[in-house]
């Protein structure tokens, strides 16, 4: 199915798909284009990969894709809660093994560990693997408050010195988590994550993000036609060379389309 509109945002194209299947399936339609191209280029693809309910219909169509070979997929996450364990029901990492690791059992799945007894050595340690080599794609969702992982606008830094970080999670966020169903009240929320930082997402080579529902609109169009800015951090993808923004109509409803 065609997209409804096509625009271009900055550099990001931005088109609107017409259902929640439809978007993650043209999402990840181009998005196995990309790694099948860095397979064949490279032998190896390296994708960092998002989360949450917004991500779940575009990962089963990825994870789903014919003649994708995962043998040749090196998979990172991007951000984890500190103080749960990998087997807490909103564990991301947990998510990840879930949906993508048991789903299409890639090369390596490379973990944040916020079980480690010492988190700064474990920032370093996930910051190296993340250096070592070139990231082909990276899916990078929006959150309500425009945050990209867990680059909230207080902490977000375009500039970032550090690949990997720990952050105190925004209000705004935390309740966020309870909205999608994550977690039962605000006091359950962690206050802390470990997150990939801006300029550490910015490394993907390209960007796919899908950002569907009604909740999202307004960060969708600060994002796309508000300053670039970390008021936004999501804003910075009108600055990425190769950035690819799925949404429906409804978070697209508040955006003022060109003519």
């Amino acid at each position: 199915m065609p997209a409804l509109r096509l625009a271009t945002f900055g550099t990001a194209r931005v088109q609107i798909i017409g259902t929640r299947h439809l978007l993650g399936a043209t999402a990840a339609a181009e998005a196995a284009g990309i790694i099948r191209n860095a397979i064949s280029k490279f032998g190896q693809a390296r994708v960092i990969v998002a989360t949450g309910n917004s991500q779940m219909e575009m990962i089963d169509a990825l994870t789903h894709q014919e003649s994708l070979n995962w043998k040749a997929v090196e998979v990172f996450h991007m951000d984890e809660y500190v103080g749960i364990s990998d087997n807490h029901p909103a564990s991301f990492r947990r998510w990840i093994r879930e949906r993508v690791e048991e789903a299409a059992h890639p090369a390596r799945v490379h973990y944040l560990d916020t079980d480690a007894k010492d988190l700064d050595t474990e920032i370093e340690r996930y910051a190296s693997l993340l250096n070592s080599a070139p990231i082909h794609l990276g899916f990078v969702g929006f959150g309500e408050n425009g945050h990209i992982a867990f680059n909230d606008p207080p902490v977000a830094d375009f500039n970032d010195p550090l690949t990997v970080k720990r952050v105190t999670l925004d209000e705004r966020c935390q309740r966020q988590q309870v909205g999608e169903g994550h977690f039962p009240n605000l006091d359950a929320v962690p206050k802390e994550a470990l997150t990939v930082t801006c300029p550490g997402l910015f490394r993907a080579e390209a960007w796919i993000s899908v950002v569907p529902e009604t909740r999202k609109a307004e960060a969708v169009r600060d994002a796309l036609q508000g300053p670039i800015s970390t008021a936004c951090p999501a804003s910075i993808v009108r600055t990425h060379p190769n950035a690819s923004v799925f949404l429906d109509e409804a978070s697209a409803s508040l955006l003022d389309w060109p003519a």
